[in-house]
């Protein structure tokens, strides 16, 4: 990773303070080798890794990022005044924090001194409590990126999704699927396989209807606005295909058919991607004008505090985002 001659960190935020977020984080970088975390700095509260780090056992030291000394992990400070970070509890003032953080990573990517962002995960009930109105992640960075779109995309090494819709009401995401929304989705999934090394790839777009509306008997959606996306793309020289009923576009791609599916809806992509790998399946967000990967896991409250969450979600998140920093440099 390097720009202009310069190495350039890796950027991962901490997430909502009382979830899971700042132990698999500790966990993570315990795990990784010293010249490996070198390249990482974690956006948050220095006095909240350092309590993560003895739930989780790990002897890593934490220091500030800027200030003198040989720290296993580096933190930038982000004060959140009237933080109340009680392992497992939903509070407006975690919301605000994982809210700044986000913001505080962005403008460091943005202005060269990161390389791009991972991110550990955020409650969205408290996100919202604390006045920042957004279904998620990809949202909020579109928002504080200025960007129109945004694209959400499920990877793992066996199968890979990316979704139309993601954060919406079954009702709104069948809205959300026409012909310009469904072809931007695979542009820019075709775009991201092509930046990560696939020389053509085979993208499957699912149907919306059962068996993609039977011509007409389960409805239009796939004649009308998911088949002429795909004839566009196919135009544009895209290797698409479909659309392709749901209940065994998985099973082909998962078997090697194709590299990416177009997932029309949330449900339609996580629950595959959730049920063959769980633990592997990395978040990454597309057409941004920076990178940003992610666990695919909630918060946890259940268990925050525990030292019981698995930080392996962790280390596939931070592997793909220095892979990405590595491209883009």
């Amino acid at each position: 990773m390097a720009a202009n001659g310069a190495s350039r960190p890796v950027a991962i935020t901490m997430g909502d303070p009382a979830g899971v977020g700042p132990e698999v984080i500790m966990a993570a970088l315990s795990a990784l080798p010293a010249e490996e975390r070198r390249d990482i700095v974690v956006v948050g509260s220095r006095a909240v890794l350092e309590r993560a780090g003895k739930v989780v056992g790990s002897a890593l030291t934490v220091g500030l990022r800027g200030q003198p000394g040989n720290h296993g992990v580096i933190v930038e400070e982000v004060e959140v005044p009237g933080l109340k970070a009680e392992f497992g509890r939903l509070d407006p003032s975690c919301g605000e924090a994982a809210f700044r953080y986000i913001e505080r990573a962005v403008r460091l990517t943005e202005a060269g001194e990161t390389a791009g962002i991972v991110t550990a995960p955020i409650n969205k009930e408290a996100l919202n409590k604390a006045g920042h109105k957004y279904d998620g992640h990809t949202g909020m960075l579109a928002a504080l990126t200025g960007s129109k779109a945004s694209f959400m995309l499920l990877a793992s090494p066996r199968l890979k999704a990316i979704h139309v819709s993601t954060h919406v009401s079954l009702r709104d995401a069948i809205g959300r699927a026409t012909t310009e929304r469904v072809l931007a989705t695979i542009q820019a999934g075709h775009e991201h396989l092509m930046r990560v090394g696939y020389e053509r790839p085979r993208i499957a777009v699912a149907g919306l209807n059962p068996h993609c509306g039977e011509n007409g008997l389960f409805g239009t959606e796939d004649v009308e606005f998911i088949a002429p996306a795909v004839e566009q793309a196919r135009a544009l020289g895209i290797d698409a295909h479909g659309p392709i009923s749901a209940d065994t576009v998985y099973f082909r791609a998962y078997n090697g058919a194709f590299d990416l599916v177009v997932a029309q809806y949330h449900d339609q992509g996580h629950i595959p991607m959730k049920l063959v790998a769980f633990d592997t399946t990395v978040n990454v967000s597309l057409g941004l004008p920076i990178d940003r990967t992610s666990v695919d896991h909630g918060t946890a409250f259940d268990i925050a505090g525990t030292g019981k969450a698995d930080h392996g979600n962790m280390l596939e998140a931070i592997a793909y985002g220095r892979r990405l920093a590595a491209s883009r440099g």
